[in-house]
This record gives structure tokens, sequence and C-alpha cells, in this order.
């Protein structure tokens, strides 16, 4: 039986359909149910100061990502903790790869520095050709920042390269900054992150947070592992103290200790990333790039239909995805999206083939 047809402006359309959010790269899982318990539980204490060392919250922290206790510096964000690094580093000239995370700009220009950027290739897909970039390392270049996996391709960077990458970084007195947000996404991270490679060397600093895997933005909690001394005695001086609320190092403890949330996140993001990828690679329309993390990029091949085409026709269904024309490297031809739960995954992917 037919339908009657109902004409609904944009406006209503979106209000009466559920809205997903494609476009944030956050765990589909949602809030832990050990953050709500450890903030319910710990509201009396508000009336007290945070402990200045964080030292059960360290602790947590290196239960959870295996980084020694004395390498942790704990922030409300990476952005906090990148300002804090360029601050202590001043460099005068950085080097960025794109395409990738433009979130270190504003703070390098805001202290003068030049920064250059080092542009992985479309026809190689976007991955890091580690042999020519460490070509372009020199003693003209102070500090560098990799985001891995790559917040924009997706894209993974082996332990083993990234230590080629801060020996030779070493050599010539470079800062490298590794920024592993999407990291506790990858399905070999214990294989991929650099965390290891900290206690060999001072030239490197990594950073996570708890804002995409955990999909807690609001709780404001991210953490640094770095074995340089100078830096963190510097913060010791300086005095750093109670970055975080109460509550976020209630939270945390606990958190990262959720072993059952952990692990059904893997287990849905891993499943969920195979799915996605395998029901849109048959479609000779789009060109898929191999994802590692929670989300995947997507070239639109035909040239009648433009990444904001794309955007606009699935926020009439409530379907948020990433136009990625604004990103440098990239054109109107690129889409990102993260993968949600099974039903919703399943409604973008039929969606998006309508169209494409």
């Amino acid at each position: 039986m037919g339908k009657a047809k109902v004409n609904l402006s944009t406006d209503n359309l979106i209000d009466q359909i559920e809205t997903v959010r494609f476009d944030l790269n956050m765990n589909p899982l949602g809030i832990p149910d050990s953050v709500t318990k450890a903030i319910t539980n710990n509201i009396p204490q508000l009336s007290t100061y945070p402990d200045p060392t964080y030292k059960r919250l360290k602790e947590s922290i290196s239960e959870y990502c295996k980084a020694d206790k004395e390498d942790l510096v704990i922030g409300c964000s990476s952005y906090e903790l990148t300002k804090l690094l360029i601050e202590f580093n001043s460099p005068k000239k950085a080097l960025l790869v794109t395409p990738g995370s433009q979130a270190y700009e504003n703070l390098l220009k805001l202290n003068g520095c030049e920064i250059i950027y080092y542009n992985t290739k479309e026809e190689e897909d976007f991955v890091l050709d580690i042999a020519d970039f460490i070509s372009c390392l020199n003693e003209d270049i102070d500090m560098v920042f990799l985001s891995n996996p790559n917040c924009t391709t997706s894209t993974v960077i082996d332990r083993e390269s990234v230590e080629f990458i801060v020996k030779v970084c070493a050599g010539n007195d470079i800062f490298l900054v590794v920024d592993e947000e999407y990291m506790d996404f990858v399905k070999d991270k214990d294989e991929c992150t650099s965390i290891p490679l900290v206690s060999d060397y001072d030239n490197i600093a990594i950073l996570r947070n708890t804002t995409k895997f955990f999909a807690v933005p609001g709780l404001r909690l991210s953490y640094l592992i770095t074995s340089n001394i100078v830096f963190r005695k510097t913060l010791e001086i300086a005095g750093f103290p109670y970055s975080i609320s109460k509550l976020a190092e209630a939270a945390g403890i606990d958190m990262f200790k959720d072993a059952s949330y952990i692990s059904d996140s893997n287990s849905v993001i891993n499943t969920e990333r195979n799915l996605v990828y395998a029901a849109l690679s048959v479609h000779k329309s789009i060109k898929l790039y191999k994802p590692a993390a929670n989300f995947i990029l997507i070239k639109l091949l035909k040239d009648n239909i433009s990444a904001q085409d794309v955007a606009d026709y699935l926020v009439n269904k409530g379907l948020y995805i990433r136009n990625c024309s604004d990103i440098m490297g990239l054109s109107n031809k690129y889409i990102r999206l993260c993968f949600m739960n099974p039903k919703q995954n399943d409604l973008l992917v039929n969606t998006l083939l309508e169209f494409v």
C-alpha cells in the first residue's frame, strides 16, 4: 500500500526523527556507568580540594595504558597540555602533517611559531611515507606534531615507524608530540601506541584524552605522558595544581578500571568498523580509506556530487556527517563519518547509498 505524502519543512522533519551525530567520533556506548556512579557518590567531596598529586588517578591511568606513573601529567584538555608543551619548547618552526589535526595551529601561531606542512599524498591513500618524512627533519625544526591514528584519515602509524621518527628528531634537537586521541579505538592498540618509547626518549610527549573513547567531553580529563624531567620539574616549580575538578578525578579513577565498558566498546567498534567498511566497499561511486580508528574517510567519485550535497541530504534525515572540504589537503569531494550502533549504522549506510 502506498503511503500518503506529507509536506514537512526541514526543521519539522529533523524534529520528528532521531538526530545522530556521525561527525563527532564519539563512542556509541555513551557515558560509562562507572562515571555516573562515581560522580553521584562523590558530590559531597566537592567541599574538598582534589589531591594535587593525583596519586590514585595516576595509578588507574598507569594500569590502563601501561605508562609509568612518574611520566604522567594530568590536565583538563589536550589543548591545555599542548599549550604547556609549546610554551616549554618555545618553537620557532614546527612541522605538521596534512591532512590531519588543525588544533595545534592557533596555539603555535599565538607563540610566534612558523608552521610548515608535510603533505601526505592522495595517490598513496594519505599514508605517511616514513622515509620521505624523516628526510624533511632538520635542525631548523623545533617541534613535530603527529596525530596517530590520524584524526582525519583514520590511518595508523606503527610503533617501529614512530621510533624511527623520534630517533631522527632526537638527533636534530626536535621535540615530537604524538596525539593519540583515537588510539583507544585501534584493534591492535598495544602494538601501535608510542607509550613504550617514552622510557627511552625524553624528546617525545604523548597526548591522550577521555573525550572520544569514554564519550565524556563534558568531564574535561586528559593526560600527557613524557619522561622529560625538565618539563615535569618546570610544571612543579611554576605551580600546576588542581588542573581538574574533584569529580573528574573521582570519575577517572573508576573509569579507567571499567573493564566491562572497555571490552564492550572494543567489540562494538571492531565489529561495526568491519561491517560498515564491507557494506560501502562494493559501491563504485565512492572510495574508502581503510580505517584504523572509529571513523572512516570517504571520497565521492561522481562529478556532480559534492561533500556539501551529501551533508545536506543526510542532515535532512537527521544524520550529521563531517564535510571535509575545509581540511587542508582535502577538497569538496571528501566526507568523514564515525561508527555508531548497528541500527544507526544501517540507517546511515542505506541513506548515504541512496544519494551517492
